[in-house]
This record gives C-alpha cells, structure tokens and sequence, in this order.
C-alpha cells in the first residue's frame, strides 16, 4: 500500500517555505547598500536630498554593520528560537519572527538614519530571522520518517534561498520610490505573509507516526535512518558527535560564503574582455541564488536516497576540486568554467543548510529538532570566517588564490570528518 501522509502534513511543508521566503530579506541588503554608499560624500557628513531626502550617505565600512550584525544575531536566536518551537508551538515562534522583522524593516524606513538601520535591519532584523527560521524546519520534520526527511528539510530551507531570486529585484524595483518606501513596503508585505502561513505552521500530535518507507520488491531500503530515542539539549552537547556535526556545518558554510562574499567581483574579474558581464556582475550572484535553492532540494532528495554521509562528502568533494582550481580558472579568464565552479559552490553551501537539520534529526531525533538543530547552526554562524579570511589575504596578496586553497583544504578536513561521525548510541538504546 502507498505511503500516506495527512494534507496538513503537506501544508505544514509550504507554509514554512513562504515564511522563508520573507526572512530570506538578508539577501537584498546589497542592493540598500548601493543606493546608500558613498564614502567621499559620507565622510564629508552629507545628507541626501530629492526621494531619499534625510538619510545619510554611508561608507562601506558602516555599510557593512548592519548586514554582519543581522547574521550574527540570527544565529545566536536560533537557539531560545528552537526553544520556543519545541515548548511553544511553530505558530508562535514562526508569527513572532516575522513580526520583529517586519516592525524592523519599518523601523528603519522612518528612521532614516544610520542607528536606525543598526536597530531596524541589524538587530530587530536579526532577532526576527532567528526566532522565524528556527520554525518551520523542525515542525514539518515532524511530521515525515527519516526516508523523507532530506526531501522535507531542503523544500523548507530553499525558500530562504530562494528569496535571492526574487527579493533582490523587488527591493531594487521599490528602491524607484526611496530607501524608506522600499523598507516600509516590505514590512507591512512581511508582516501580512508570516502570519497567513505561519498560523498554519503545527508539530505533529502527540502519538503520531509518521508512515514508513514503501520498499518495492527486490529494492534497496533508503540509506537514511535515524534514531528513535529523541535526546534532550543537555544530552546532545555532551556527546562528540554534537561537536562534529557543528565543525561539519563550519566546513560546508565557510566554502560557500567565501565564494558568495566575493561572485561578483570574480566575474568581474574574469570577464573584463565582455563589456556586458563587467557591467551585470550580478548576473552570477543572481545565477548562485538559484542553483543555492535548487541545492536545497537536490541535495536532501538524494541524501535519502544515498545516506546523509555520502551526499555531504559528495557535495564537499566536488566542491573542493572546484576550489583548488579556481585561481587557474581566474588566471584562465572562462566563464564558462567560473559559472560551473560557482555554481558547484553554492549547491554544496545550500546543500549543507539540507543536510544538518536532517543529520541533526537523524542523531537525536525529531522531538527536541528545534532547541537541538539550534545549538548545531552554531556551526552556521562561524562559518563566516571565511570570508573575512578571504578579504584580508586579497588585501596583503592582491589575490584570493590561497583563500580559495584554505577553504578547499577545510572541506576535505570536514569530509574526513563525515566520514568517522556515525549516529550516537543513546543510554537506553
């Protein structure tokens, strides 16, 4: 008989996607920044005058606080966000997310000013995503056996990468009516999404069971299997494994971010001799936007096929090679190659935000998922070393060839490391 999963299981899937697709705001911030930056008008204390009358010119430097503020917050609020998904409900902490970002974003289109952006976007903003992302991952996991929870988790997880494909352009067609219209609109447009689909957002009942693998006749099981002991946070993080999964998370964030801070300045780099290219470098970082999502999924439909371990080495490996070979292909000036290496880049980095809620399930259940898959995205947050690294290498060697050499080093290390993590044996098992 074929496998049978409640509609609500389904619709639990897709309203998470679209509260993803709304905490995915992370990803317009460049485009605020274009329109913000300029450092000869910002040291000489101007101010803007016609649409964006009142706002302040930035430098890059204070561009950059409010984005790096925003990520290091969301990570650190993955933590009491997972809390209140599991002891709460999804519904609280997905409704709650979306409206701190929302009131956030408006916060910063009132404001117009530079502290306003910190409070709006940095630390409202931040709070937001934490507490919002945080719901929806656990609470559809909830609800599909270890055969489907690759599948499950990268459907959720890529509608925040897939808020790359269409916030960038939304942001920049608002920007035509100023900085503050721009954040305003999309508060209240947040605000409105994140409680339509957060309040369908529901963890499986007390008691459920969630349908088991249908293996044809002379078929091969899935390779994916998880435990059936749902282990406490305070347990979790007194077994290695705990700290392996976080330097794993470390490994498959570091390589894509580094990729990801720098994509558009490579094609630059890379495709001086095609004037179109040099001026629509954001071609590539649009183009990693999508294959990011399209990770997401992929990723976790094989990992349920092959095993998480597989995909994970799979992905780093591949990835890896592209890394080592990346100053040649910069040296090369191919596009078509960079595209290719790019885009393996970000499949593995969106692959990973797949991967780990999944492995996290698997080692220690679905019960806890939230508070558990909180502590793990700590990995998250540290992976962003990369791309500082990245940044003042160039600056002391006037290149990114050994950053590239570096991360491709630390996903191999990370892939070793897949390769001896296996699930932890619980007291009682």
């Amino acid at each position: 008989m074929a496998e049978q999963v409640p509609t609500k299981a389904w619709i639990v899937v897709f309203s998470g996607t679209a509260v993803n697709l709304c905490l995915g705001i992370l990803y317009a911030w460049s485009v605020w920044a274009k329109a913000l930056i300029d450092e000869k008008k910002a040291l000489a204390g101007q101010i803007m005058d016609g649409i964006n009358a009142g706002w302040p010119y930035l430098t890059n430097a204070q561009a950059a606080t409010p984005f790096s503020l925003c990520v290091l917050i969301f990570a650190v609020f993955m933590i009491p966000g997972g809390k209140i998904q599991d002891k709460i409900s999804p519904r609280f902490g997905a409704i709650t997310g979306g409206l701190f970002l929302a009131v956030g974003c408006i916060i910063a289109g009132v404001s117009k000013s530079y502290t306003g952006l910190i409070i709006g976007f940095g630390i409202m903003g931040g709070i937001g995503m934490g507490l919002g992302y945080a719901a929806p991952t656990p609470a559809a996991l909830s609800w599909f056996g270890p055969h489907k929870r690759g599948l499950i988790a990268g459907l959720v997880v890529g509608g925040y990468g897939g808020a790359a494909l269409y916030i960038s352009p939304l942001a920049a067609y608002l920007l035509t009516g100023g900085i503050s219209y721009s954040f305003i609109f999309l508060g209240i447009l947040f605000a409105v999404v994140v409680i339509v689909a957060g309040a369908q957002l529901a963890k499986a009942p007390p008691g459920y069971v969630a349908p088991a693998a249908v293996v044809k006749a002379g078929a091969a099981p899935a390779k994916a299997a998880g435990t059936l002991i749902d282990w406490a946070p305070g347990d979790i993080v007194k077994t290695w494994q705990f700290y392996s999964l976080m330097l794993m998370f470390i490994g498959t964030t570091q390589s894509g971010l580094l990729i990801i801070a720098n994509a558009a300045g490579m094609l630059a780099t890379a495709a001086k001799a095609i004037p179109f290219l040099v001026a629509n470098a954001w071609i590539l970082a649009s183009y990693g936007g999508l294959v990011n999502a399209a990770g997401r999924v992929g990723t976790g439909m094989y990992s349920d096929k092959i095993g998480r371990g597989n995909a994970y080495a799979l992905n780093c490996l591949v990835s890896a090679l592209c890394l080592f070979l990346m100053p040649a292909i910069m040296g090369a000036k191919s596009v078509f190659f960079l595209f290719l290496a790019v885009g393996i880049a970000y499949w593995q980095y969106g692959g990973g935000l797949a991967l780990m809620p999944s492995f996290t399930a698997d080692f220690f259940g679905p019960k806890n998922l939230g508070m558990n898959y909180g502590l793990v995205f700590i990995g998250w947050g540290l992976g962003f070393f990369m791309a500082r690294l990245g940044g003042t290498i160039k600056d002391m060697t006037g290149s990114l060839d050994w950053a590239f050499y570096i991360s491709g080093m630390v996903l191999v290390v990370a892939v070793v490391l897949s390769w001896v993590t296996k699930r932890p044996m619980h007291v009682t098992e």
